[in-house]
């Protein structure tokens, strides 16, 4: 029994002097990790911290059955911490006042619209409103109105996809409006009235231009807006004019 002893307190002695050497370097080692994981665990976190100040507000078509889309772009949105409120094309006066309130307060600086369908042809009542209320619109995106529509007011930049082959219009302007207006015919694009708020590559490009004014990120402008009233160079995803006025 006595030798085993012996071997074992040997052995005990040995562990102990090698976690007190090593103690120094397992130190050392923790001390690199955080300095390494540390930084990533920020960039994390600054990239899903919500932009202040900024709301975008979805309206839905008919019946909110033909414009399922539309949730799936909110869930896109709430993701990268943006607001989002969807709702029927209805409740887009309500929602104006909702938006100027917001706007008047403080709370909110920069408000989106996008809307898909009747959705969609109520946005230039929408921007009207908001614009009669002191709230400006940063950005308005249309996905195939139904009907033939104006713009005035105040407006950032407004997008009208639209399917001229189908029951799509372009968007007209007024001499009241004051903004940048493109209307983008994706009708050669095998895109078609219920399905143009559903099409990942139409989303892409929602979710894109409404990334590039809340989240403050770089996009490379038409060469319709450089050069207004002249027709655009065919873009990814259909063809594009557009009339820019800047009596603001």
């Amino acid at each position: 029994m006595k030798p085993y002893r012996r071997t074992t307190g040997y052995l005990d002695r040995l562990f102990s002097s090698c976690r007190a050497r090593f103690r120094p370097l397992r130190a050392t080692a923790m001390a690199l990790l955080l300095m390494l994981v540390l930084p990533i665990i920020a960039d994390t976190a600054n990239a899903a911290a919500p932009p202040p100040g900024a709301h975008v507000y979805l309206l839905r078509g008919v019946l909110n059955i033909f414009s399922l889309g539309l949730d799936e772009i909110a869930a896109k949105l709430r993701a990268q911490g943006i607001t989002v409120t969807i709702a029927n094309y209805l409740s887009w006066a309500s929602l104006a006042d909702e938006a100027a309130a917001e706007y008047r307060s403080g709370r909110v600086q920069t408000i989106v619209l996008v809307g898909h369908s009747s959705g969609a042809t109520a946005l230039p009542d929408m921007v009207a409103r908001l614009d009669q209320l002191g709230a400006p619109v940063k950005l308005a995106i249309g996905l195939d109105s139904v009907f033939h529509t104006s713009l005035s007011g105040h407006v950032g930049r407004y997008i009208n996809f639209y399917v001229a082959n189908g029951v799509g219009t372009a968007v007209a302007t007024t001499s009241q409006f004051h903004g940048a207006l493109e209307n983008v015919d994706v009708g050669n694009s095998g895109i078609g009235h219920l399905t143009i708020d559903k099409n990942e590559m139409m989303q892409e490009r929602v979710i894109s231009a409404i990334d590039a004014v809340v989240l403050s990120r770089p996009h490379s402008p038409s060469a319709a807006r450089k050069n207004p009233g002249v027709r655009a160079a065919r873009p990814r995803l259909g063809t594009a004019n557009a009339a820019t006025t800047a009596n603001e």
